[in-house]
């Protein structure tokens, strides 16, 4: 089963072992040196006046992901933070807010969220959430664009091919279709 989640969802979700017990809840998501997979999770504790933990959870250490919580064995997979950090290498940084434009040099819109599609074997970037501009025809409302295999980051701009704009979605649950679609669009090309 596939589902697909925003990344600013996954803030403050609780982290629960499987003998039900919270220990943890997720900070920040850590892609990996590639960015198209989720690495791991900075943790923080529970409660109001909790701060940053000094273990991270690699992704490796997930059980389940779900909508109301982040399962795990018990807290023996937690992994040192820094260490955590290392391994996902450099990245193109936070792509909040940055543009998105087409190969083709056409400003589509600004990167609002980063779409995660869960599976029982893995936690990839899906597409994002844009505000997109009038070169998709819905100037500055909310859409999902699909993620292509490749792409350009900086921490200026999000470089995606123009054919990403033909599956563009208007809502997360018809997402799901279009980047089925897209991918198989781009297989074939």
């Amino acid at each position: 089963m596939t589902v697909l989640m925003l990344a600013t969802e996954l803030a403050k979700r609780p982290v629960v072992t499987l003998a039900g017990e919270a220990v943890a809840q997720v900070k920040d998501v850590v892609y990996d040196s590639g960015g198209g997979r989720v690495g791991a999770f900075t943790l923080s504790g529970r409660g109001l006046f909790s701060g940053p933990l000094k273990q991270a959870l690699p992704w490796s250490g997930v059980t389940g992901l779900g909508h109301a919580a982040v399962m795990i064995p018990d807290e023996d997979v937690y992994e040192n933070r820094k260490e955590v950090a290392e391994r996902s290498g450099p990245g193109g940084g936070d792509v909040l807010g940055v543009r998105v434009l087409s190969d083709a040099g056409v400003e589509l819109g600004r990167v609002t969220d980063v779409v995660i599609e869960v599976t029982r074997e893995a936690a990839t970037v899906a597409g994002y959430q844009i505000e997109s501009t009038e070169a998709l025809g819905h100037h500055e409302r909310t859409v999902y664009l699909p993620l292509a295999e490749t792409l350009a980051v900086s921490g200026e701009a999000l470089v995606v091919p123009a054919l990403a704009a033909e599956y563009v979605a208007e809502d997360l649950p018809g997402f799901e279709d279009m980047v089925r679609a897209f991918r198989t669009r781009m297989t074939e090309s």
